[in-house]
């Protein structure tokens, strides 16, 4: 004897049938036409070898097989129904967790925190910061915020938001500002360069573009992360490296200069969705994300 279920749309036609005694109803419901649904009731009979109806004067009867499996089959479908429900609720109510750096997590996501959590209200945004160790195909994340060069991966839906652009910056307070500050850039083949274990080719690509060979730079005080480079910046301790976006703050008031400006990478500040867990709601993300962007460039 055969256990191969019957097709799914055969076994939804019988059940709506069943359910509203009316082939017709059961066609309205389910956006079909009436011959669509008795096609469906007819393959299904086939498949079980048995009578499901019989006429009863203008309408159907069921017959016993066809009340057993109504009884059957209305219960396995209102089952269905609920848990599909649940889960769809469950998904709407769920957090949004989206992974960064926890450099570009404190300095420019959080301070555009309220202005998100203003324009997108509906989303309930979980933020997890790490250095290098977030992978969006674990279980957890939901999207991931990173710069990053192409080639993309390919099991990722990739919302590209902006080129990255890199440059040097430094504090007025630092000691040689002044001296620095009207030097062309090949003047920091003089100076102790604050680096980062996170971005070693920062400088060493930012010098090619200048036409500084790379091997000519001096390197002072290294950090872990690229957030520690920044604070030490701040505090004038040397001249630092930096994505534009995680200065911009900085750099409008006043506490950080970029006297030679930035210089595009190869690299995108883009946010990653695995494809398995793609949803409206990281489209809305990066569409935000993308405007603001823009507007801090203006």
């Amino acid at each position: 004897m055969s256990r191969e279920l019957p097709p799914l749309n055969a076994l939804r036609a019988f059940e709506a049938t069943a359910r509203l005694n009316s082939v017709s109803q059961a066609a309205e419901q389910l956006h079909v036409t009436h011959g669509a649904v008795s096609r469906q009731l007819k393959v299904l009979e086939e498949h079980l070898g048995v009578a499901l109806f019989v006429k009863d004067g203008r309408g159907l009867k069921l017959t016993d097989a066809g009340q057993r499996l109504r009884d059957v089959s209305s219960d396995a479908f209102e089952r269905l129904r609920n848990v599909c429900a649940e889960l769809s609720q469950d998904s709407a109510d769920a957090p949004f967790v989206l992974g960064c750096s926890g450099s570009l997590l404190a300095r420019w996501f959080i301070p555009r925190l309220g202005r998100l959590q203003a324009d997108l209200p509906e989303l309930r945004l979980h933020l997890s910061a790490g250095e290098g160790d977030l992978d969006p195909r674990r279980p957890g994340l939901d999207a991931l915020l990173v710069f990053a060069e192409p080639p993309w991966p390919a099991d990722m839906q990739v919302h590209v938001l902006a080129q990255e652009r890199i440059g040097p910056v430094l504090s007025p307070h630092f000691a040689g500002f002044e001296r620095l500050q009207g030097a062309p850039a090949r003047a920091l083949a003089e100076e102790a360069l604050l680096q980062t274990t996170s971005r070693p080719q920062a400088w060493p690509d930012w010098a090619r573009q200048q036409g500084i060979a790379a091997q000519a730079l001096k390197y002072g005080q290294n950090f872990e992360h690229l957030y520690y480079l920044l604070e030490a910046a701040v505090a004038g301790l040397g001249v630092a490296i930096a994505p534009q976006p995680l200065v911009a703050d900085d750099l409008r008031a006043g506490r950080l200069a970029a006297p030679w400006g930035f210089c595009p990478t190869e690299a995108a500040l883009a946010l990653w969705v695995p494809r398995r867990a793609a949803d409206g709601r990281a489209a809305q993300l990066a569409q935000w994300l993308r405007a603001e962007l823009a507007r801090q460039a203006d």
